[in-house]
């Protein structure tokens, strides 16, 4: 067992894909901000700005923004607790044997944890989703104008080395994705996903 970080993400994603359409509308507010201490990555947005579902997946992907994971919770089950419920859920359908979680987002808890095992079998099952693998393999997202936003693009762009070629030391050219993660306590990890001609490679690092 082990902290699995913001490699929690790719499960969050996984149900929301399974209960949402990527054109349904979701309104900001406050609330999303809840158990996410300061010092954890945020996307900034503004209480009550309206952004697709699609936008709200490549904000909890690209740049791993925390407060997405229980946005996306509240609009899909009401409450944080229930989509958890539905994570575990999904989890356990998907073969996983020794993981628990009780957050959208991977923010430190001792009683979220998983195995690289259990991690590397969400990761192939979320590009089982075409929207999704598409997501993981940018570098960037432009968030434009919106209702209570106008102004400068926002750009946001994405934590994973594996994809950037400008990073001599991690760039890795048949790297599609997936997912990075980082607390002090489960230190740095890492869900990657690479294809090259016919062959599909997933490999998970954690701490």
């Amino acid at each position: 067992r082990a902290y699995p970080a913001s490699l929690t993400k790719m499960l969050t994603a996984i149900v929301v894909m399974e209960h949402c359409n990527l054109t349904d509308t979701v309104t900001y507010t406050d609330d999303a901000l809840i158990g996410i201490e300061q010092g954890y990555v945020t996307a900034s947005l503004i209480d009550g700005e309206v952004l697709t579902v699609e936008d709200l997946l490549n904000l909890l992907l690209i740049p791993s923004a925390n407060e997405i994971g229980n946005m996306l919770a509240l609009h899909v089950s009401g409450s944080i607790d229930a989509f958890v419920e539905l994570m575990n859920q999904k989890a356990q359908e998907i073969g996983c044997k020794d993981s628990h979680f009780v957050n959208t987002n991977g923010t430190h808890d001792e009683n979220h944890y998983s195995t690289a095992y259990d991690m590397a079998l969400i990761g192939r099952y979320a590009m089982k989703y075409e929207p999704l693998k598409e997501i993981v393999s940018k570098i960037y997202y432009e968030l434009g104008n919106t209702n209570k936003y106008t102004g400068k693009t926002r750009i946001y762009e994405t934590t994973n080395g594996l994809l950037l070629s400008g990073s001599p030391n991690a760039y890795y050219k048949y790297a599609k994705g997936i997912k990075t993660g980082y607390t002090t306590l489960a230190g740095s990890c890492l869900a990657a996903y690479a294809e090259k001609d016919d062959m599909e490679l997933y490999v998970v690092v954690l701490k």
